[in-house]
């Protein structure tokens, strides 16, 4: 799985304020180390990676994650839907394959 945080720069060279939000809230939540990859969408060119994502996922509003899963791509453009669908689903599949690791092989043990 790949996950691309797409954030903004405004028309006047500022950053979009709700994606320096999103970014802080991953930051502070460790969710940011499941990120792959961070790409601006610079409204100032439209040339940008992060525009040129934009509309070919036809995404109008920053920032968004874009989640590729194999053949299959995923867009959120909600935060908590992102974190709630993706990383907390994929948390709690790694924490069970190791809770059936260890049924599976009573010699281990919980370190």
């Amino acid at each position: 799985m790949k996950v691309t945080f797409v954030k903004k720069i405004l028309k006047d060279g500022s950053p979009c304020r709700k994606c320096a939000d999103v970014e802080r809230r991953l930051n502070n939540s460790g969710y940011m180390s499941a990120v792959d990859e961070v790409v601006v969408a610079d409204e100032r060119d439209e040339q940008s990676p992060g525009m040129l994502i934009a509309v070919k996922h036809g995404v109008e509003l920053a920032p968004f994650f874009v989640v590729e899963d194999g053949e299959e791509t995923r867009i959120y453009t909600v935060y908590f839907r992102f974190v709630k669908e993706e990383l907390e689903r994929s948390l709690k599949s790694t924490s069970q394959d190791a809770e059936d690791t260890l049924r599976a092989n009573p010699d281990l043990d919980y370190i």
